[in-house]
């Protein structure tokens, strides 16, 4: 770790040490990063199991079509919460406090995880998904912050250093709290991630002086007439959802359908809702009109592939603990360590990416955006067109060898490095200037319908253990692909000059 001791001003003390070549805040936000990684990907990784699994085994005992809704539900929550998470930082908190705010939110969520109790379990887990949406838009906002000069060329190379925080902490999570929670306890592993997010905590707190003083300001504060008329609503709907509730409740008809049932509806409908507003702004330019319009189709297609995507923490890892040996090579392992496939692949793959993307441009053959996400679909869609191989291999009890799921992980690892950071770039190319902080959390809106639509499915009682389940979803992202393909000259014109 390289240190400088150049500073512009006393008062700046610290802010200009390096971190490899780097603001020396940025090796702090890395590690607070890394283990609130870790104990989301940690937890993520037994959650599915952990609902699934009978009592007689400490589990919740829950029917696999329900704890796949919990697992969808919960992660399309973290996503949708992601934009509220942005507005708390720019109008009520800043980043800075707002990132300390939601990781005390998440700690103390898993903790509450950790007791053996239902009511505590399902507090823990709401806990954590509105403290992940929170900390998720603004810890990389002050990553920025760190470089006073927008085009200071370190930039790119912090959040590049910043973003493998993320996939380390999520490799080495299923190892460790996975095996804890599988073959020791489940509510030790629960334990372990809310440790592992009381590290981040620590490693944000001690380094406060080495952050940039933009993260401690807030951007638009609330005038006191807003921040009064905010609560009011706040205090109506919470008024209104407590009495229904407290009449389901007293009635003896209370079920967790009565929770899974409205959070997938909101799902669904916010992300519509918020798409249609900003697209039928008046304020829009007639261009931008436009470019939400060519937006709207990535979005839909960007909603089928992390459908697909997220359901490695679910349906695959009920395969995986129900249908997969455990044993590969002689080396017995848990289901759980499964979902370090996904880190890992992306570390070793997307420096390749990386240089693909630039040595074809050189030659002017890199694939368009278009062909990029018509590429990310066929992929996921074949992953799981193998994933309907391996079921059928399975009939019958057999339990399949670990290198099915070894494939379908890969296959869907070079479809998410295809269309992912292609997404996050093309969402701020299209964004309008009036939403330009706002379409980022748009764009997590998309994991937030896709995961709502699997939870939608499960709720209306479609099973997961068929040949059916992967082939129609891998059908329907690839059929999206070539749609997408088809009607690139239709797409692109939309697109108002963006490429």
């Amino acid at each position: 770790m390289a240190s400088s001791l150049t500073r512009d001003s006393a008062s700046n003390a610290g802010y200009e040490k390096t971190f490899l070549g780097h603001p020396r805040g940025l090796a702090n936000l890395f590690m607070t990063e890394m283990w609130e990684r870790y104990s989301f990907y940690g937890m993520r990784a037994l959650l599915v199991l952990y609902l699934s699994a009978s009592v007689a085994k400490g589990g919740l005992g829950f029917d696999t079509a329900t704890a796949v809704a919990i697992y969808s539900v919960y992660n399309a929550m973290v996503y949708l919460l992601a934009l509220p998470g942005g507005w708390f930082g720019d109008r009520l908190w800043g980043a800075r406090k707002t990132v300390a705010v939601s990781g005390t939110i998440i700690m103390i969520g898993h903790f509450m995880l950790a007791l053996p109790m239902q009511v505590s379990f399902f507090i823990g887990l709401a806990l954590i998904a509105a403290g992940s949406g929170l900390l998720k838009a603004n810890i990389s906002t002050m990553v920025g912050h760190l470089y006073r000069d927008k085009n200071d060329p370190r930039r790119d190379g912090g959040f590049t250093i910043f973003y493998m925080g993320i996939n380390l902490g999520a490799f080495v999570a299923p190892l460790t709290i996975g095996y804890v929670g599988e073959k020791i306890n489940w509510h030790y592993g629960f334990a372990m991630a809310g440790i592992g997010m009381a590290f981040g905590l620590a490693f944000f707190f001690l380094g406060f002086r080495n952050l940039a003083p933009e993260s401690s300001r807030v951007p638009a504060p609330l005038s006191d007439a807003e921040r009064a008329g905010i609560i009011k609503k706040a205090l109506i709907w919470l008024a209104v959802a407590a009495a229904a509730y407290g009449v389901v409740g007293l009635s003896g008809s209370f079920s967790i359908d009565w929770v899974l049932w409205p959070l997938t509806i909101l799902g669904l409908v916010l992300p519509a809702w918020y798409l249609f507003r900003v697209k039928r702004d008046p304020d829009l330019e007639p261009v931008e009109r436009s470019r939400m319009s060519a937006y709207v189709w990535f979005f839909v297609a960007a909603a089928v592939f992390w459908g697909i995507y997220d359901q490695t923490g679910s349906t695959l890892s009920l395969f995986a603990d129900n249908n997969t040996s455990g044993t590969l090579f002689g080396f017995d392992f848990p289901a759980s360590w499964f979902q370090s496939l996904n880190p890992l692949y992306v570390m070793a793959l997307a420096p390749v990416f990386a240089w693909l993307w630039v040595a074809l441009a050189r030659r002017s053959k890199e694939p368009s955006t278009l062909v990029k996400f018509t590429q990310g679909l066929v992929l996921i869609g074949a992953s799981f067109f193998v994933m309907m191989l391996a079921q059928a291999a399975s009939a019958g009890g057999v339990m399949v060898t670990p290198l099915w799921l070894c494939s379908v992980y890969l296959i869907q690892t070079v479809g998410e490095l295809t269309l992912s950071p292609v997404g996050l770039s093309l969402t701020t190319k299209l964004a309008p200037a009036k939403y330009a902080s706002q379409m980022m959390g748009v764009w997590f809106l998309a994991v937030t319908a896709g995961d709502s639509v699997i939870a939608l499915l499960q709720l209306l009682g479609a099973p997961t253990d068929t040949e059916w389940w992967f082939a129609s979803q891998g059908a329907l992202a690839v059929l999206a692909g070539v749609a997408i393909f088809m009607y690139r000259r239709k797409v692109q014109p939309l697109m108002g000059g963006v490429h």
